[in-house]
């Protein structure tokens, strides 16, 4: 459900400030409604349904699209960064918190608290353009919605990036879901798991941050490309060195720094192939096979440690993805849908 492009497709249309506002108060209502659940019904209604709407409101496929509205070509790369890195402090700064909570309170305990949290969203959202800004980029050619909806799946790097961000959604779901659990069974501490989720927001600052920077000075095909085998490189180096409280860290030091410097470099590129007056919806259908290797990494890696006691083939198959998604940014064509049209004109 976080997922669906349904509400990019809206703040496309309508402007993103009562997407955002309304998705916020829908997500502290549904961490309201998880302590009050009684079954599994329950929970995939409040946790996943409400919840999910109200993360899909207020995520980057929202964000990044009124962002590109206002930020010149040349400096979007660099301010998708800065968001991305915004979110990540997130990450940083509220798992040790949330983990002290539930320790202290009760997961049931702690879940007002995180709904006032999130309820602090909604009035950011008042700072949102209200309606749909024009794109200064946006091609020519780019007419209605469908259109450019038609546009972009008949263009095969469009569908390049949709696998690439289905290997870092398989990625990021398995790592954030599993890692704890993966420590924990391995004899290390709660807090051990709990303080390596948040070294990876810390670090992810950082690396979003520079490799949004560097989109725009380099080709952001060839850094994605370098992004995936990065986290081959570590997950592979995780796997054969002996698991310490030490190698834990810094695992979620380097796996961090590489986390989602995906997300300015694929919502860039999406940009500058597409222009930015329907990145919301572009960028959401990319974000939706994001999600699709999420569920997977989280429901795969379950059921095969149930299967087999453990996640070892689920961290090969992770590394095997990320080659695979190393190789398939490079023919990428990066070049922008409106010079095409010219050139063939």
């Amino acid at each position: 459900i976080f997922g669906l492009p349904l509400l990019g497709i809206i703040a496309d249309c309508h402007g993103a400030r009562w997407v955002v506002l309304g998705g916020a108060l829908l997500y502290a209502a549904g961490c309201l409604l998880v302590p009050a659940s009684t079954g599994p019904l329950d929970l995939y209604l409040s946790l996943g349904l409400v919840i999910g709407l109200g993360l899909s409101s207020t995520t980057y496929v929202v964000l990044l699209g009124a962002v590109a509205q206002v930020v010149p070509p040349e400096r979007r790369s660099t301010s998708f960064g800065v968001v991305t890195a915004a979110g990540s402090f997130g990450t940083f700064a509220l798992v040790p918190i949330v983990q002290w909570l539930i320790s202290d309170r009760g997961w049931q305990g702690a879940s007002p608290v995180i709904a006032a949290l999130v309820a602090v969203i909604a009035l950011l959202a008042f700072g949102f353009p209200r309606r749909v800004g024009v794109a200064a980029d946006g091609p020519k050619t780019e007419g209605m919605l469908l259109e450019a909806l038609n546009r972009a799946c008949g263009h095969s790097s469009y569908w390049l990036l949709n696998a690439g961000f289905f290997v870092c959604g398989f990625h990021v779901a398995f790592i954030a879901t599993h890692l704890p659990s993966f420590l924990t069974d391995n004899g290390l501490s709660q807090m051990i798991g709990a303080t390596a989720l948040s070294l990876i927001g810390l670090a992810n600052i950082f690396g979003s941050s520079l490799f949004g920077w560097l989109g725009d000075r380099y080709r952001k095909k060839y850094l994605l490309s370098v992004i995936y085998f990065g986290r081959a490189a570590v997950i592979g180096l995780f796997m054969l060195v002996p698991l310490t409280d030490y190698s834990a860290l810094l695992f979620g030091g380097l796996i961090g720094f590489l986390w989602l410097a995906t997300v300015p470099l694929t919502s860039g590129t999406i940009a500058q192939i597409f222009g930015s007056r329907y990145l919301s919806t572009l960028y959401g259908i990319v974000f939706f096979s994001h999600q699709i290797g999420s569920f997977l990494g989280v429901w795969l890696a379950g059921w095969l440690f149930d299967s087999t006691g453990s996640y070892e083939v689920v961290w090969w198959i992770a590394i095997g993805l990320a080659l695979a998604a190393s190789v398939l940014h490079v023919p990428i064509a990066d070049r922008s849908v409106e010079n095409d049209c010219q050139y063939s004109n």
